[in-house]
């Protein structure tokens, strides 16, 4: 069995902590070194107590004897990072921030990023040397509309979505708290999201049009998780819409379709995606759910290395939902 090399930079987040628990298990993985220049000489346990079985300590060197760098550091750091460490081209590098998501971003000198949106970019991912990991808000949205995109011109479209606090980092802010998060809700970044460019550029790929959408994002009183609602104008029944659905995501193993309504519990703690349609009238509502730390953020890297390594592209995300 193929074994391949993997080093992680930024392993002190939420991200990379993720990251860590899932491929401290790949059967195929083996973590060469976490980076992190603030945990340096700690035990990874030091600061992820859930993995005190693991003897990794956080170092702040790096060596160029692996086959995969993951990069899970904030937005504008891994650009800085790749221009201050020249990395092998032989190594091929995945990167959760935003810095190479866009067209006019996805170059840096030699270095070219695919996006990683894995169920519309499958066989660019598997010949890729570098991949630009989706945001997680525009994960679930991507999955919502990429089918009708492809079958009919999505022109404007309403979005509300909820995201649990892990969704902002490990960075204390006022909004962070548990004092404030609990029994709370609150619009933030109403109608300028960040992850509204990646969208807009995916749906415009598809149709060659980009959309109108409206999105108004919540901050939710729980720790983990996406719930979005897409809604917009469409003349298809709705047994149409969900065969649809269902033959753009059959090749697809962590899409299910639910004819039933969906709840975030279903999906916590997986790299699963769950997606349910009502329709009343021309009006059609997509509810999508997803877990933001792993489909929306190292489940799908993950996913995306088993691609470029041609691995089975569920190795290591078999993972069971924490429902009670």
């Amino acid at each position: 069995m193929q074994i391949i090399k993997v080093g992680i930079i930024g392993g002190a987040g939420y991200t990379g902590g993720e990251l860590i628990r899932i491929l401290a298990f790949h059967p195929q993985t083996s973590i060469e070194f976490v980076y992190s220049k603030s945990q340096a000489k700690k035990p990874v346990h030091a600061i992820h107590t859930d993995l005190f079985y693991l003897k990794t300590v956080f170092t702040d060197t790096i060596h160029f004897d692996i086959d995969i760098l993951f990069l899970c550091l904030g937005h504008h750091e891994s650009k800085q990072f790749l221009e201050h460490n020249k990395i092998p081209d032989i190594i091929k590098i995945i990167d959760l921030s935003q810095d190479f998501r866009l067209k006019n971003t996805c170059n840096l000198e030699h270095k070219h990023f695919v996006y990683g949106l894995t169920e519309m970019h499958r066989d660019r991912i598997k010949a890729a040397k570098n991949i630009a990991n989706p945001g997680c808000f525009a994960t679930a949205i991507q999955l919502s509309l990429i089918p009708l995109a492809s079958s009919i011109q999505i022109d404007e479209v309403y979005i509300s979505g909820t995201t649990g606090s892990t969704g902002s980092g490990q960075s204390l802010s006022s909004t962070n708290h548990f004092s404030w998060r609990a029994n709370n809700l609150q619009p933030y970044k109403t109608l300028t999201h960040q992850h509204l460019f990646e969208i807009n550029e995916s749906i415009e790929y598809i149709q060659s049009k980009k959309p109108h959408i409206h999105f108004l994002p919540f901050r939710g009183n729980f720790t983990r998780g996406i719930f979005t609602s897409s809604t917009l104008q469409c003349s298809l029944d709705l047994e149409k819409l969900y065969d649809m659905f269902i033959t753009y995501y059959q090749m697809s193993p962590f899409v299910y379709i639910s004819k039933t309504m969906i709840d975030l519990k279903q999906v916590i703690n997986t790299n699963n995606c769950l997606l349910h349609i009502e329709k009343e009238q021309d009006t059609v509502v997509v509810h999508c759910i997803i877990d933001n730390l792993i489909k929306g953020a190292v489940g799908q890297a993950i996913q995306n290395m088993n691609l470029m390594c041609q691995f089975s592209e569920t190795c290591g995300l078999q993972l069971k939902a924490n429902y009670f």
